[in-house]
């Protein structure tokens, strides 16, 4: 009998991509996933950057199942860099990508079943970037922080950890030559890898990590870059 079965896990973002995979693999254990997402379909329908949608979603969930034990804060913030991402634009990333993991994680406090967890789910672009990214990558970073800030105050209550993914293909696209050949692990990512990495997390097998982040990247962050070397060249 799995773990996780008859257990309540909040996904936010969890319509599409790797959100979705994540409550789909909960699922499949027997747990019971509640997710919120602003595309319209069979879950909680609403934009986690309004405060009063977080209390809703929050009061709805607690007064079905009264307790829950997993929160995975998945919602992607928006991606616009400096020159044209706009003051509300930003504020609006952070709101998603910040704002809301922590008013979720204070709202569900509460009501956490012993053996809680909850994950964050960051990006490796919380090290590294590409021009243009500044307001996915500060909202990234910012998770990354948040994440060891929950784990100290929730000590002993819940866990709290991150998982920084790289290169994700949410179509499960299998890619080959230089795109494949660049990862340390020779291919490009999918959701299961990131929905693996979250269910170890909350399993009784993690009992002893929290506050930390893993990167989920194929080795790709730890692949030194030199003009000329391993056939790298800036032209």
């Amino acid at each position: 009998m799995s773990e996780f079965k008859g257990k309540v896990v909040v996904v936010t973002g969890g319509a599409n991509g790797i959100g979705k995979c994540i409550a789909e693999e909960f699922e499949k254990q027997g747990a019971i996933a509640e997710v919120i997402d602003k595309v319209p379909g069979e879950h909680f329908v609403g934009d986690i950057s309004d405060k009063s949608v977080l209390e809703e979603f929050a009061k709805y969930v607690i007064q079905k199942h009264g307790k829950i034990d997993y929160l995975i804060n998945n919602a992607l913030p928006i991606m616009k860099g400096i020159d044209e991402c706009s003051y509300e634009e930003f504020q609006y990333a952070l709101s998603v990508g910040v704002t809301a993991p922590f008013y979720l994680s204070k709202l569900f406090a509460p009501y956490f079943n012993e053996g809680g967890a909850i994950v964050n789910i960051s990006s490796s672009r919380d090290r590294m970037s590409q021009p243009q990214t500044e307001s996915y990558t500060a909202a990234k970073g910012g998770i990354s922080a948040l994440t060891h800030a929950l784990a100290v105050s929730f000590s002993g209550k819940v866990r709290v950890n991150s998982v920084s993914p790289g290169w994700i293909d949410t179509s499960f696209k299998v890619y080959a030559g230089p795109d494949a050949e660049q990862q340390p692990a020779g291919r490009v990512g999918n959701p299961q890898d990131i929905a693996n990495t979250v269910l170890f997390l909350c399993s009784e097998k993690a009992g002893f990590i929290t506050g930390e982040n893993i990167c989920v990247d194929g080795g790709m962050t730890k692949l030194m870059i030199y003009h000329g070397d391993n056939g790298w060249r800036l032209e």
